[in-house]
C-alpha cells in the first residue's frame, strides 16, 4: 500500500490537479465510483491507473482484469488525490478525450460561451447526454472541462458524448452553421419562446455566462434569439437547469421526428377535407332526389358514406396519436390478436371500394399479444401507401415470428419506386399526390414508442413495408 505523496505515481497523479499541468501531460483525473464505472464501461477502458483503498473493491477486480493500473492507496493519499470532503476511494486517472469540432457529429449540439462554474458546466454535459444530444463545445473561456468538480457534476457522462474544449466561440457559431446547423441564441429576453422555435434538424443552442449572458456581438451571429418561457414569478432558471429544459424539449419533439403537431393537421387538412365533402355531397344528393332516387343508387351512396365516414376515421385515429407521441403519453393497450381477422377486417372495409384492389393473407397468424387497434390502423396505413406508390397485382399481408418480435409485411408489385424510400416515413404537405400524407409517418412514430419500428425495402419487383412490433 501507498502512504507517500511522494512516491512517482501520486505526484503525477496530483499534479493534475491545477490545469497547466493537466494541459501538459494530457490527462486528468476522475473521482468516485460513478465516473469510474462509466469509464471502465467504454472500449477500450477510458482510465489507464486506478487508486483504490480497497483492492477488493468490485470496481478495482473490473478494473485490474481489463489491464488497468491499479494502485492500493492509503487514506492520506486519496484525500490528497480527491477534492471532497469524504472522497469514496476511487481516483482514476484518464487521457484527455476531448475531440475537434470536427469530430462532433451533426444533431443537437449545446455550446458553451464563458460559462465560469463548473457545476453547470458538468450538468450541461450529463443532461447534454441524457437528451442524446451530439455533442458538447466548451468554446471562449468557458470553464476547463478536465476541472475536479466538472468531472465530477457530469458523473460519467464526459465518457459517453463528444466534448470540444477551447474553441473561439464565433469559430464555433460557423463552423456549426456551415454544416447545416440552425444557431439558437439563449437569452431570458429573447424574442422567441423555447415552445414555438423550430428546433428540428441539426440545431445548436448557445448558453452564455451565469452573470452576463451572451455578448450582443455573439447575439448578432444567431438565426435566433430564444428564451424559456416562465409561468410563475421567479425572475429566472439556473444556467444548468434552462439548458436541461431546451435540451430535453428538443429530444422530446425529436421523439415525433420533428414534426409539429400543426404541421402534421395541416398535412392531414385534405385528407380530411376530401371524405367531409364526399359525405356532403351525397347526404345533399340523398336529401333533394331521394324520391327520383332507384334503391341501388340509395345504396349506393350510403356505402360512399360509410366508406368516407371509415375513412376520417382512421384520419383522427391517426392526429390523435400522432399528438400522443409528440407529447410522450402514448400507452399501448396489448391484447390476443390474431392477425388474420385484423386483416379480414380491413377486407371487410376495403370491399366499400369497388375500385380497391384484392387483398390477400399469408404466414403465421397468431395470436400474438399486441395492440390490435393500433395495429389495424398500421396495415390500414400500409393499405392506403401500396394503393398510391404501388401499380399492379394484389396487396399481400405476411407476418412472421422473429424472437420476442413479430415483424408483419405489406407488398404489392410495382414497376417504378420511389427514390428515398424512408422518405416515405416524413409527412408529406397537401398537394403532393394522393394516399395519406401523415399515415407512414404516425406508424413508424407509434411502433418506435413501443419498442418496435417500420420501414420500407424493394425486393423481386414489389415494394415491401415492414412493421416489427414487440410481443409481450
Amino acid at each position: 500500500m501507498i502512504s507517500s505523496t511522494k512516491n512517482p505515481k501520486v505526484a503525477a497523479a496530483l499534479r493534475l490537479h491545477k490545469r497547466a499541468f493537466r494541459d501538459e501531460d494530457r490527462r486528468f483525473l476522475v473521482e468516485g465510483a460513478q465516473g469510474v464505472r462509466e469509464a471502465l464501461d467504454t472500449e477500450p477502458p477510458a482510465i489507464d491507473r486506478l487508486f483504490v483503498g480497497d483492492e477488493l473493491d468490485t470496481l478495482a477486480v473490473r478494473a485490474r482484469a481489463v489491464g488497468v493500473d491499479v494502485v492500493l492507496a492509503g487514506d492520506p493519499v486519496l484525500s490528497r488525490l480527491t477534492a471532497t470532503v469524504t472522497p469514496q476511494g476511487l481516483v482514476g486517472v484518464a487521457p484527455f478525450l476531448d475531440v475537434a469540432l470536427d469530430g462532433v457529429p451533426d444533431g443537437c449540439v449545446a455550446l458553451l460561451h464563458d460559462v465560469r462554474d463548473p457545476g453547470n458546466a458538468g450538468t450541461i454535459v450529463r443532461s447534454a447526454d441524457a437528451a442524446g444530444a451530439s455533442g458538447v463545445v466548451f468554446a471562449g473561456s468557458s470553464v476547463d472541462p478536465y476541472n475536479a468538480k466538472t468531472v465530477r457534476a457530469a458523473a460519467g457522462s464526459l465518457f459517453h458524448l463528444p466534448v470540444v474544449r477551447g474553441a473561439p466561440t464565433p469559430d464555433a457559431i460557423e463552423h456549426l452553421r456551415a454544416r447545416g446547423h440552425r444557431i439558437l441564441a439563449m437569452d431570458a429576453h429573447g424574442s422567441e419562446s423555447l415552445y414555438v422555435t423550430d428546433v428540428s434538424g441539426p440545431v445548436a443552442f448557445v448558453f452564455g455566462n451565469e452573470a452576463h449572458g451572451l455578448p450582443q456581438e455573439l447575439v448578432a451571429l444567431a438565426d435566433a434569439t430564444v428564451r424559456v418561457p416562465h409561468a410563475g414569478r421567479a425572475e429566472s432558471l439556473n444556467l444548468a437547469a434552462a439548458a436541461t429544459v431546451c435540451l430535453f424539449d428538443r429530444a422530446r419533439r425529436a421523439a415525433g421526428k420533428g414534426a409539429s403537431l400543426e404541421g402534421l393537421i395541416t398535412a392531414a387538412a385534405h385528407d380530411i377535407r376530401s371524405p367531409l365533402t364526399a359525405m356532403k355531397g351525397f347526404g345533399y344528393a340523398l336529401e333533394k332526389r331521394w324520391a327520383d332516387m332507384t334503391d341501388e343508387q340509395r345504396s349506393l351512396m350510403l356505402s360512399g358514406i360509410v366508406h368516407d365516414a371509415d375513412r376520417m376515421d382512421q384520419i383522427l385515429r391517426l392526429l390523435v396519436d400522432a399528438a400522443r407521441v409528440s407529447g410522450g403519453a402514448l400507452e399501448a393497450y396489448p391484447d390476443r390478436a390474431d392477425l388474420a381477422d385484423v386483416v379480414g377486417s380491413i377486407i371487410d372495409l376495403e370491399r366499400r371500394d369497388p375500385e380497391h384492389p384484392p387483398i390477400e393473407w399469408v404466414g403465421d397468424p397468431g395470436p400474438y399479444f399486441v395492440d390490435p387497434i393500433r395495429l389495424k390502423t398500421a396495415l390500414l396505413a400500409f393499405d392506403e401507401s401500396l394503393l398510391w406508390w404501388a401499380e399492379d397485382g394484389p396487396i399481400v399481408y405476411d407476418a412472421h415470428r422473429d424472437g420476442d418480435f413479430v415483424e408483419i409485411v405489406a407488398s404489392r408489385t410495382a414497376a417504378t419506386f420511389p427514390d428515398d424510400l424512408d422518405g416515405l416515413f416524413q409527412p408529406r404537405p397537401p398537394g403532393s399526390g394522393g394516399g395519406s400524407k401523415i399515415g407512414l409517418f404516425v406508424v413508424r412514430g407509434v411502433a418506435e414508442a413501443q419498442g418496435g419500428y417500420a420501414w420500407a425495402s424493394v425486393e423481386e419487383g414489389r415494394l415491401r413495408l415492414h412493421l416489427r412490433l414487440p410481443v409481450v
